[in-house]
């Protein structure tokens, strides 16, 4: 099958079809739609371009659109050099024909008219949104070009919202959300847009001003900031949005009147300063309740917005509102989540002649919690106890479950005057029966001052990367000894203990895996790696020796969190 002009592509897959929301927001569209790549292959296609193609999704994915469905008038494959959709294709903009030609499922020469458009489905590669229609069902009175100038502005509605769907609900963060919203209105509907948003204590704040120079999008930020509040009766337009009710269109008369609130003076200092003859204003909405409004202004253009205008306006405030919806609840988690993990971490000790600095990263794509930990505190005979570990998962269950690990070891750990195997053995055989833990690895151990000030520690180590010992002259050693079987298989009895004297001015690090492992890296290379930069790193001050040792060592695209404890002696 062939691909690009002069390239051969792979037969198609099946079906190697794109995240579900992508064919969920083509089906949202009400005329035939499909998505390729940047080969031209189909992606993602909608229901109702299967019906009019009478063609199955599994009868398009994955096959060249062009080889499969455009066709000349007489139904004979049309050559690519002839072809007006694939020539804006390949020039990545956007296109329209009233008259085309696609073949259907049974062989008939279905006419089209059709757009085309590139358009951010989320992914790597570049990919083009195409919408058409039968061009029968265009065709009216209106002379020898029928309703064209309809029938695209339609077609260019669609695909305005398409993306609209695509780009908003992509992303979490309610600013690159309001950024993106942004870009696509501005200039293409108007040369303002501002953004009013209730905030979570019902204050209204001005959040976004922009205006259309050129090519370029200039903030306004004199115009930004809180505003006054809602009233509840006035017939004002943004104040109506702002309760919810119906679009409107506005204009400089609108606010001349006598203000009757002061979101009417905010108004009418809106228009004077940015010279807008022309607004439309609709309320921002989730399924929950009005989280803003949307206007839309004009200054530039002559055209001014009316009730046709307001449908279009309604359906892209509409989906801004689910995607802040979403994005909203998306923070607040993680702020809950944040103020968890914050309480769970528990606060370094004090230890006279000894440094020690801890970090805690969390997995990028998790809720900003994990079941990694560390922990230090002291013991009743004057020891400081030493503890890393790792509760299977990156969530809240994990992190509940660490809490749970990390209490019980606490309570053993100074109840039990025992060596640090026997604490662990107590530990694992309790967790399997009064915890939801299922697995878990850990390392604890004692650290304990000579006479002579010199510093000894003991410890064990169940199933978890070994510490790794620097001396102050750079040497590395990993402390393999007195490694068992982690926690939670029911067998971890007879565990070992180790003991090693720490040098003056060695520091001593203690890690989660996270830290080493990464795609595609193995865990000897990470190893390798910890060792490598621990040793480069090692005449740093303890914070920024921590500090930077993470950085280099843990990959960009690291899927998990990362706890670290360092300790270092006088």
């Amino acid at each position: 099958m062939s691909g690009p002009e002069g390239t051969e592509t792979a037969p198609p897959s099946g079906g190697s079809v794109l995240p579900g929301d992508l064919t969920r927001a083509l089906d949202a569209i009400r005329t035939g739609a499909y998505v390729v790549d940047e080969l031209g292959c189909i992606l993602a296609v909608n229901a109702a371009a299967e019906e009019f193609l009478g063609r199955s999704a599994a009868d398009l994915l994955g096959h060249d659109a062009h080889d499969l469905l455009h066709r000349d008038a007489h139904g004979h494959p049309l050559p690519r050099s002839q072809c007006a959709m694939r020539q804006a294709f390949h020039a990545g903009r956007a296109a329209q024909a009233r008259h085309s030609y696609f073949l259907g499922g049974d062989g008939t020469v279905l006419p089209v008219s059709w757009m085309i458009t590139p358009y951010d489905a989320g992914g790597d590669g570049s990919t083009t949104l195409v919408l058409f229609h039968s061009a029968d069902a265009s065709a009216d009175d209106s002379g020898p070009e029928g309703p064209r100038t309809i029938a695209l502005s339609e077609l260019e509605r669609l695909a305005l919202l398409a993306e609209t769907t695509g780009r908003l609900t992509s992303t979490l963060d309610v600013d690159e959300a309001l950024r993106r919203l942004v870009e696509l209105v501005v200039p293409r509907l108007a040369d303002w847009v501002v953004v009013d948003l209730i905030t979570e204590r019902d204050e209204v704040w001005r959040h976004t001003v922009v205006h259309a120079q050129g090519d370029a999008l200039v903030e306004l930020e004199e115009l930004k900031g809180p505003m006054p509040p809602v009233p509840a009766e006035s017939p004002m337009p943004l104040s109506r949005a702002l309760r919810g009710a119906a679009s409107t269109l506005a204009a400089p008369r609108t606010y001349q009147r006598e203000p009757d609130s002061g979101i009417a003076v905010e108004q009418r200092r809106l228009f004077d300063h940015t010279g807008m003859h022309s607004a439309a204003i609709a309320p921002i909405r989730s399924t929950r309740e009005v989280l803003g409004a949307l206007t839309l202004g004009r200054s530039e253009n002559p055209v001014e917005f009316t009730s046709d205008d307001l449908p279009l306006l309604e359906d892209i405030a509409r989906r801004a509102g689910l995607a802040l919806d979403n994005a909203r609840l998306y923070q607040r988690q993680r702020k809950v989540a944040e103020t968890m993990q914050n309480h769970l971490l528990p606060q370094m000790p004090g230890v006279p002649d000894l440094q020690m600095t801890v970090r805690y990263l969390p997995a990028p794509d998790a809720s900003q919690v994990g079941g990694d930990w560390y922990d230090a505190f002291p013991l009743a005979d004057g020891s400081t106890a030493l503890a890393i570990g790792d509760v299977v998962g990156h969530d809240l269950e994990a992190a509940a479950g660490m809490a749970q690990v990390r209490n019980m070891l606490r309570a053993y750990a100074w109840s039990q005057q025992e060596p640090p195997s026997r604490i662990v053995e107590r530990l694992d055989a309790a967790i399997q029966h009064i915890t939801d833990v299922s697995m878990a690895t850990l390392i604890y151990g004692r650290l304990q001052q000579a006479d002579d000030g010199t510093w000894r520690l003991s410890w064990t180590n169940a199933g978890h990367p070994p510490p790794l010992l620097v001396s102050r002259d750079g040497v590395t050693t990993y402390l393999t000894d007195g490694h068992g079987i982690l926690l939670g298989t029911g067998v971890g009895r007879g565990r070992p203990d180790a003991s090693v004297a720490l040098p003056p001015g060695s520091t001593l690090i203690l890690y989660t895996d996270g830290l080493i492992e990464a795609t595609g890296r193995t865990l000897d290379t990470g190893m390798q790696l910890l060792r490598k930069h621990a040793a480069a790193l090692i005449h740093r001050p303890l914070p920024a020796f921590t500090d930077h040792l993470l950085r280099r060592v843990r990959a960009p695209h690291n899927d998990d969190d990362v706890a670290l404890l360092a300790l270092r002696t006088p």
